[in-house]
């Protein structure tokens, strides 16, 4: 125990050295001085604004368009894929014929270089029929028109021919007259062309071309195949698949070609009636006061395999007028 801690005797506890000192030296008055009342007042520091706070940098990011795969060199630009080119078109190239203008106006045909008659516009009736419904379609089978008729005697060569030159006529048209009567042709009489290898022989042998047995007449525009040499198996050579070939290939890429089909009585034969499968058009000839109705409704039923057949009545004398189509002239209202 320390000096400074011991107790007197009398039992209290003796003063601390600081309390001493104070008594001897009056340490009472001691502290801190009084601060001025005249002072100025001090002012706030300014706190300073809060920093805004700073976003970590975010790495710019390629998108797919425009990364490039590492080392990669100057690439080409993507090109289009090419469009398809159309087949080009089968050109007719068979032998040349001249065809005698007086012999179409014996026959009762239209003459091409004659002044327009009543034929001549009757069947530009006809051929705007047949024009308009081929123009609609993209189907090459428009452009192949079948011509038929019930029975013998209708007038469905006569009728069959006057198209082909009507249809010639036209502007940048080609005209294919096909004699398909194998049975009794003679498309080739009229226009007074010999024999010679035409529709049957080409079916019969694939090594011929039926462009190149495709005769070129001087009528502008007008082409004539023949029946060709006719056999007991024409029927079955018509039904084969080498024919939807052959016509294919007549039309194909010609956009502007015609192919008119003159074949035998629908009720004679069934070569029509195969035919009709592979044409867009049929035109059923029938011939006034002769052709019965029961002969009209067989033979639209035997040519029900071409969806569009249109009925053209021939040698019709009849007008509620009194007038016949075609006599308006010059000095005429």
């Amino acid at each position: 125990m320390t000096e400074q801690s011991k107790i007197n005797k009398n039992g209290a506890q003796r003063a601390s050295l600081l309390e001493r000192a104070d008594r001897v030296f009056g340490l009472d008055n001691l502290g801190p001085s009084k601060v001025p009342s005249n002072l100025p007042k001090a002012r706030k520091p300014a706190v300073p604004p809060k920093p805004a706070p700073v976003l970590p940098p975010v790495a710019p990011t390629a998108t797919p368009a425009t990364r490039l795969p590492p080392h990669s060199g100057p690439q080409a630009a993507p090109q289009a894929a090419p469009e398809p080119q159309p087949e080009p078109a089968v050109a007719l190239s068979g032998p040349f014929h001249q065809i005698d203008r007086w012999d179409l106006q014996e026959a009762g045909l239209i003459v091409p270089e004659d002044p327009v008659t009543a034929l001549l516009e009757e069947f530009r009736i006809v051929k705007r029929d047949i024009i308009a419904d081929a123009r609609s379609s993209r189907d090459p089978k428009q452009r192949r028109i079948l011509v038929c008729s019930p029975h013998q005697g209708e007038g469905k060569t006569y009728c069959a021919t006057n198209l082909a030159i009507a249809l010639a006529a036209e502007r940048d048209v080609e005209v294919l007259l096909v004699d398909a009567d194998v049975i009794r042709p003679s498309v080739a009489d009229r226009f007074g062309i010999e024999a010679q290898r035409g529709l049957m022989d080409a079916l019969a042998d694939p090594s011929l071309r039926p462009e190149k047995l495709a005769i070129k007449t001087d009528i502008d525009g007008l082409f004539v195949l023949t029946a060709g040499t006719t056999s007991a198996h024409d029927a079955e050579y018509l039904a084969s698949e080498r024919t939807g070939e052959i016509l294919d290939r007549l039309t194909r890429g010609a956009p502007n070609r015609y192919v008119i089909f003159d074949t035998p009585p629908a009720l004679a034969a069934s070569a029509a009636a195969e035919l009709a499968s592979h044409v867009g058009q049929t035109m059923l000839v029938v011939r006034a006061d002769e052709t019965s109705r029961a002969a009209l409704e067989d033979a639209r039923q035997l040519l029900s395999a071409c969806p569009n057949i249109k009925l053209l009545l021939n040698a019709a004398h009849f007008s509620p007028s009194g007038r016949r189509f075609g006599e308006y002239g010059k000095g005429e209202e």
